[in-house]
């Protein structure tokens, strides 16, 4: 006598789906990597790089800049965006902005007085700007950040 056949989902049936499946997504990630690195050179600004900016980003960098505030949404939440701060306020903004501080407010956090040197400024300054001009899919979705 012959067993009746079961209907229904079978362990190679579960087997096919998971490797398919998986085959599936992975050429699904592989492609999608390939499109982000295709498009990387077009919106990086790295055409635009100086030696002024590269010391600006080490100022940001040496100073924790981003312990307080983002850069094209990375960083801390405790002062505004800075990535599109250049095309809000201007370079001559920032500048005095930053040798002003630490400026008392009532209610507002203070920032730290670095006692920037005038080329120093220009570098900061430099590289906000060139930050400014990164394609970053219009991030932030608010002009004030």
């Amino acid at each position: 006598m012959s067993q009746p056949k079961a209907s229904g989902f079978t362990k190679q049936m579960a087997r096919n789906m998971f490797y398919g499946g998986s085959v599936f997504f992975i050429l699904v990630f592989i492609a999608l990597i390939f499109d982000s690195e295709h498009k990387i050179p077009q919106r990086s600004n790295a055409q635009a790089l100086t030696a002024q900016v590269v010391r600006g980003k080490h100022l940001w960098e040496t100073r924790n800049c981003i312990g307080c505030h983002t850069l094209l949404g990375e960083g801390a939440y405790f002062a505004p965006e800075l990535g599109n701060v250049y095309k809000r306020r201007g370079p001559e903004f920032i500048k005095a902005w930053i040798a002003l501080q630490p400026i008392q407010i009532p209610g507002r956090r203070r920032m730290p007085q670095f006692n920037f040197t005038p080329e120093q400024l220009d570098d900061i300054t430099e590289f906000l700007h060139w930050t400014s001009n990164i394609n970053n899919g219009n991030w932030p979705p608010n002009i004030e950040g």
